[in-house]
């Protein structure tokens, strides 16, 4: 079930103002960028580089997922392992706020999302 239009107004002007901070200056953004979607009731950020070898070609890979559990009122949280599946990001499974996902993917004190 997808998110309400409240809440996805919410996680819009959230992750807008994150990408605000957390973007590369304009003039690298060919060369690396970062963006996110919205997937039913999940979210994901992504990093946007082309192939090293064939520069029109673009490669796409997740950084961070959440997925907010309506039964709970609470946000999952996830990160793609080498394995290219999504885990439980154990330090911290869950929060109560969107904003509270960006907070904690931004700073990364476990070196999860951006490595």
């Amino acid at each position: 079930m997808p998110l309400n239009a409240l809440q996805t107004l919410e996680v819009i002007e959230n992750l807008e103002n994150f990408l605000l901070i957390r973007r590369p200056p304009e003039v690298l953004r060919n060369q690396v960028d970062v963006a996110y979607k919205i997937e039913d009731q999940s979210i994901i950020i992504y990093e946007i580089r082309p192939y090293y070898d064939d520069p029109k070609r673009i490669i796409k890979s997740p950084i961070a997922k959440t997925t907010f559990v309506k039964s709970n009122a609470i946000w999952k949280i996830f990160w793609m392992r080498a394995d290219l599946k999504w885990h439980l990001y154990k330090p911290r499974p869950t929060v109560k706020t969107i904003s509270e996902f960006i907070d904690l993917v931004d700073k990364d004190a476990y070196g999860c999302f951006w490595g």
